[in-house]
């Protein structure tokens, strides 16, 4: 599998996670959303830039309790919950949110 952006081909494992995490970029995170049938909006860019943040600062993606509770922590409760987070990510926040933001698969999840 692999994604095509502005004629380059960018290379990904057999779910769709980029493998070079240097290819990433704004443009191609549209792309990813379009694949997983989600338009980008606001508040999922919010949660994509909170998580490249998170990557940067502790180098793991992390899994879904780990991120609702940080996201709780720094944007409060009203958006660090699950409810709120499945209806931005229907196919699992962390998962979805992570190759959204070309991070690795977070650890934990299935």
């Amino acid at each position: 599998m692999s994604y095509q952006l502005n004629g380059q081909t960018i290379e990904t494992d057999e779910e769709g996670y980029i493998t070079n995490l240097s290819d990433w970029s704004p443009e191609l995170a549209e792309v990813i959303a379009k694949e997983e049938g989600l338009e980008m909006n606001d508040e999922r860019w919010e949660v994509v830039n909170f998580l490249r943040d998170y990557y940067d600062e502790y180098q793991i993606a992390p899994a879904v309790r780990v991120l609702i509770k940080a996201l709780k922590k720094t944007m409060g409760p009203e958006k660090g919950n699950n409810k709120y987070m499945y209806e931005l990510f229907p196919y699992g926040p962390a998962k979805q949110a992570c190759k959204i933001a070309g991070l690795p698969k977070p650890t934990g999840c299935v």
